[in-house]
């Protein structure tokens, strides 16, 4: 499977490391109230989707970057490659 980097171009997917759900970005807040119960989901529950889903990708054979990468986990067809800092930017302003 080919990863286009948005930064370097098309890299073998063998140069990452695969982290789950891109949710993972949006960790929750240690000081909220109920914070021990949204960590317990945040670290263990995991949706495990057929079709599009937003992934992590960490470039450990490279610049080190993280992605996510927008994949379709039943064909390996990837539909878009970000730069997970900007997505965090974007969906930060979002809010």
């Amino acid at each position: 499977m080919i990863i286009n980097h948005p930064l370097l171009g098309p890299r073998d997917s063998q140069e990452f490391i695969y982290l789950g759900d891109a949710a993972l970005i949006h960790r929750p807040d240690g000081m909220a109230e109920g914070a021990l119960e949204r960590f317990v989901d945040y670290t263990y529950l995991r949706d495990n989707p057929a079709g599009s889903h937003r992934e992590l990708w960490y470039h450990e054979q490279g610049d080190r970057s993280w992605l996510v990468v927008t994949r379709d986990t039943t064909t390996h067809e990837i539909t878009a490659v970000e730069m997970a800092r900007d997505v965090a930017r974007a969906e930060g302003r979002s809010k």
